[in-house]
């Protein structure tokens, strides 16, 4: 049984109801649908087919909806793709034109009156650079700097440009309703640079009622690395999308950086996800490289929560073997974790009240008992958030009545959340957990398992009960 989640993007290659049922019982945790490139009409057919499956199979997968954000990308390009070479010219128009190797516009217009003469523009997550060399009213006059091909909807980034414009487009306000109406779990909100555009899509939620969606802020350039002790703060978790990230910054700095944002994470309890070319080979071949096995191993060895499939998922020819082959290299890395070095980091950080004491404890006496499992009964959530930043050596079964919770913990290292009816007495409560780990796991004579959380219970009733039963 994994304890680090999978994210799995969803596109062409994954869309028909099968293929999610096999990625779903392959390991697939959570639905990502990338709103860049995804169409409402798409999400709304693959959130019901989720559904449904989630019925059929007895399952809690979670729905995550990803912005476009305020990013820049290449227009239309006849015949999909243009080739350009090293040294040709190239100019950027302001208004739409049809692309091809000699010219293309993008979605943003006011982009060209922005750029000055000098700046680098990489397309592709730096694939194709192009250098400013002259600027006039309608369009930026560019060098070619390598070979490479241009396409439509491609990411633009713009270097040595200092931009200013609104965090949310028009787009992305249309995007984040749809989110709301589709009732997403999550919300990864990109190019996020500061704790104010979390706030920002914070209000924009609560205008709309809702105050259940967990915001994941994308760290994806160098600004957003600088502010990223502030965005933790007031968000639920924290991608790093390598992609983009790895263009606007060296390259040999991101481990780094990816390293540092999970420890930060890990100390002020919020989710951590690792994206972007985890199996990438695997978008054409039915093996992964040694250097991506080691890059994935080394993500969950740190303590990663949860790690992201792109477009080895979305457009490539393996999508339920690159679920199940994640799922393997998860569960033999995660033998190698030091359980014991990451309670007590947690431990170090966390605030000595009632309920992150008794999860401590709680986590703590699994490890040295070797429970089997650890059964929580929460209303909100915290609980199980508490023990997930623990990193407990067993897994963390959350029970809860609300299917909101439920879903909520769906990104957390190590819990499996499920779905039970109303718990108001203390012996149904015990009953309960332990029904559910004979159900769940393959206990025998003399095996533990530690039941935690509050009681009476209630929405906002504290954790302030453990209790250790042998089977």
């Amino acid at each position: 049984m994994k304890k680090t989640k999978i994210i799995a993007t969803i596109g062409p290659a994954s869309k028909d109801e099968d293929t999610l049922r096999k990625m779903i019982l392959g390991g697939m945790d959570v639905v990502r649908l990338n709103l860049t490139h995804a169409d409402h009409a798409f999400c709304k057919n693959i959130i019901s087919k989720i559904k449904k499956l989630n019925e059929e199979l007895d399952r809690h997968v979670a729905i995550l909806l990803d912005t476009q954000g305020p990013d820049i990308r290449v227009g239309t390009i006849a015949k999909d793709s243009a080739k350009l070479t090293k040294g040709d010219k190239i100019r950027i128009y302001k208004n739409e034109v049809l692309g091809d190797r000699t010219k293309f516009s993008l979605n943003d217009p006011a982009v060209v009156d922005e750029v000055l003469v000098g700046a680098r523009v990489l397309i592709d997550d730096g694939k194709v650079e192009l250098k400013v060399v002259d600027k006039d009213k309608g369009y930026l006059l560019c060098e070619v700097k390598n070979e490479g091909y241009i396409a439509s909807k491609k990411s633009v980034n713009i270097c040595g440009s200092p931009r200013v414009r609104p965090f949310l487009s028009e787009k992305d306000i249309e995007d984040i309703k749809f989110a709301n109406q589709v009732d997403a779990d999550f919300l990864a909100v990109s190019f996020v640079s500061s704790y104010d555009d979390i706030l920002e899509v914070n209000d924009l939620l609560i205008s709309m009622g809702n105050d259940h969606i967990g915001l994941i802020a994308k760290i994806e350039t160098e600004k957003s690395v600088q502010k990223i002790d502030n965005i933790i703060e007031e968000c639920d978790g924290i991608m790093v999308a390598r992609g983009d990230l790895g263009v606007e910054m060296p390259l040999e700095k991101i481990p780094g950086i990816q390293k540092k944002i999970i420890n930060k994470c890990i100390d002020k309890g919020k989710v951590c996800i690792v994206a972007t070319e985890l199996l990438a080979s695997m978008e054409v071949k039915i093996r992964p490289t040694r250097a991506e096995v080691s890059d994935v191993a080394n993500a969950v060895i740190d303590g990663v929560d949860s790690v992201m499939l792109s477009g080895e998922t979305a457009m490539g020819q393996y999508p339920i073997l690159a679920v199940e082959t994640m799922k393997k290299i998860i569960k033999t890395a995660e033998a190698n974790i030091n359980y014991t070095a990451l309670l007590e980091k947690g431990k170090r950080s966390e605030v000595p009240d009632i309920v992150g004491l008794i999860a401590y404890s709680v986590a703590d006496c699994s490890n040295r008992l070797s429970a089997k499992a650890v059964m929580v009964t929460t209303a909100s959530g915290t609980t199980a958030r508490k023990l997930s930043r623990f990193r407990p050596l067993s897994p963390i079964f959350a029970l809860s009545p609300n299917i909101v919770t439920v879903k909520s913990l769906a990104l957390h290292f190590g819990v499996i959340p499920i779905l039970v009816k109303e718990l108001n007495q203390f012996d149904k409560i015990t009953k309960m957990a332990i029904d559910v780990a004979k159900e769940r796991l393959t206990l025998e004579t003399g095996d533990k398992i530690l039941i935690t959380g509050g009681y009476p219970f209630k929405e906002n009733s504290p954790t302030n009960f453990m209790k250790i039963e042998e089977i």
